[in-house]
């Protein structure tokens, strides 16, 4: 848990006062692998609301108000923000309850009616975002440029431990045309939201019709890039495998809402993005449990590497199975155990 200095105390304390919620009882909440912290407050009333406390609110707070905004006036459901102090990064907001779509998974729910509720939204959003609001919001545009940079986390993070040492500029430098190659045409279509870390974890069941019955809680890193990207997250989830007739069923079920997209070229775009998000996953597993002691993570990183290998057998991303398979060959990836410190 998060160790709160006696001067942020003070701070909350008194952004609860000025917004009469000193009397609130507060309840620490499961964090991700963010620096965020919420608590849930508990009014007298029995009302319960969501505090956010963030260090970073020029990067976090702002933009998940503004962006905020903008879903919820194309009928999606995010948390209202109540109050917010974005100088000290602090906020209260609409409380969603605690059934996240991983919780009621785990409880045994069906996950069929959950996974359709995830992909309605996103059609949602794909449909009803306004023209020039991502300009307006000057989200980041998700490129070839900004893919890669992402990617180099793992040139960065992973490879020199499993290495030994750092990998050679020619290596980075053919690791960064190999990715080049296959994202060019994947960044060539229309662009759309990305809300970027668009799973399970970050969506609540609410008793809401329609699109609206997928609560949105995590969208502050939005960018604007391929479309494909979310439903890929959503169904190569780091943290849980999903039955691959349900994924096939949920790209159905969204292509089917727009038959103007080429259907080919979206599932390669699918694959593409996908050995992107894993490949950068991969890096930031390791570097949380090695520079955090967040070893939990380390459970999921078999999964990741799946995922990800399975991409690599795609024709669409040979030349970064390449470069995979010259510096970083299977059993090297499966051999390879993370240590406790390098």
């Amino acid at each position: 848990m998060t160790v709160v200095s006696q001067a942020r105390e003070a701070e909350i304390a008194a952004f609860l006062a000025a917004n009469g919620l000193s009397g609130a009882v507060r309840e620490p909440l499961a964090g991700d692998a963010s620096a965020r912290r919420y608590e849930r407050l508990r009014k007298a009333d029995g009302e319960t609301l969501i505090l956010v406390d963030t260090p970073a609110p020029a990067e976090d707070l702002v933009p998940f108000i503004a962006i905020g905004a903008e879903l919820a006036a194309i009928g999606l459901s995010v948390p209202a923000v109540i109050a917010a102090d974005v100088e000290r990064g602090l906020a209260i907001q609409d409380d969603f309850g605690s059934d996240t779509f991983s919780r009621l998974l785990a409880d045994g729910a069906d996950p069929q009616p959950l996974y359709r509720m995830a992909t309605d939204a996103l059609i949602a959003i794909h449909r009803g975002w306004p023209e020039g609001a991502a300009q307006r919001l000057a989200l980041p545009v998700y490129d070839p440029d900004l893919f890669i940079a992402q990617t180099r986390l793992f040139l960065d993070a992973y490879m020199p431990v499993v290495l030994g040492h750092p990998l050679s500029d020619k290596d980075r430098c053919d690791f960064d045309t190999a990715w080049r190659t296959v994202l060019e045409p994947v960044c060539a279509g229309a662009p759309s939201l990305l809300l970027r870390d668009y799973h399970v974890d970050n969506l609540m069941r609410l008793d809401r019709p329609g699109a609206k019955a997928a609560g949105l809680i995590d969208f502050q890193s939005a960018g604007w890039g391929p479309r494909a990207y979310d439903l890929v997250s959503l169904l190569e989830d780091a943290r849980r495998d999903v039955a691959p007739a349900l994924a096939d069923a949920m790209v159905a079920r969204y292509l089917a809402a727009f038959p103007e997209i080429d259907a080919a070229a979206f599932r390669r775009a699918m694959a593409v993005l996908g050995a992107v998000r894993h490949t950068r996953i991969v890096a930031i597993f390791v570097r949380l449990a090695l520079s955090q002691g967040r070893r939990s993570y380390l459970v999921h990183l078999p999964r990741v590497w799946r995922l990800l290998e399975a991409q690599l057998t795609k024709p669409e991303l040979a030349p970064v199975a390449t470069w995979f398979a010259r510096h970083l060959p299977p059993n090297a990836r499966t051999a390879f155990v993370v240590p406790e410190s390098i």
